[in-house]
C-alpha cells in the first residue's frame, strides 16, 4: 500500500544543475510523481518515519532526499519498522539497487514485480528483505 500525501508539493527548488536532456527526465519524473498519492516531497526522514510507523508493513512514500547528492528517498514500512533508501539519479535515469529508468514511478513498478520473486537485501535494513 501507499501513505497518500496530503497536498501536492510544488516543483523542488533544490535540485542542481542538469543538462537539458537530464533535465526533461527530472521535470517529466516529477510530474508523474507529483500526480501520485504517494510523492510527499520536502519530508525529512524523521516525519516519514514517524508517519510510516502507523501504518500497515509494505506501505511506502517517496520524499525528496536530504541527501545532496540524491534527488529522491524511498521510505519503507519494514517488519523491523520504517526504513529509508536512496534513489540516485545519473546520466538521465533513477537508480535503486540493480534497477533503474528514466521515471522514478516506472523504476517502482520495476522494483515491486522484481522483489517478488527475488527480495532486496540492503544494509539499511539489517539483513530484512525487501518485498
Amino acid at each position: 500500500s501507499v501513505l497518500p500525501s496530503p497536498t501536492p508539493p510544488g516543483l523542488p527548488d533544490r535540485f542542481r544543475m542538469f543538462r537539458s536532456c537530464e533535465w526533461e527526465v527530472l521535470e517529466r519524473s516529477l510530474n508523474i510523481l507529483q500526480a501520485s498519492d504517494f510523492y510527499w516531497g520536502p519530508l525529512s526522514v524523521g516525519e516519514a518515519h514517524a508517519k510510516l510507523q502507523r501504518e500497515p508493513v509494505g506501505t511506502y512514500l517517496v520524499r525528496d532526499s536530504s541527501q545532496g547528492n540524491c534527488l529522491f528517498s524511498l521510505s519503507v514500512r519494514m517488519p523491523t519498522g520504517p526504513v529509508s533508501l536512496r534513489i540516485s539519479f545519473q546520466e538521465g535515469y533513477f537508480r535503486l539497487k540493480n534497477w533503474f529508468s528514466d521515471c522514478v514511478v516506472r523504476l517502482l513498478e520495476l522494483v515491486v514485480a522484481g522483489t517478488r520473486n527475488n527480495p532486496l537485501h540492503f544494509d539499511e535494513m539489517g539483513g530484512t528483505p525487501l518485498v
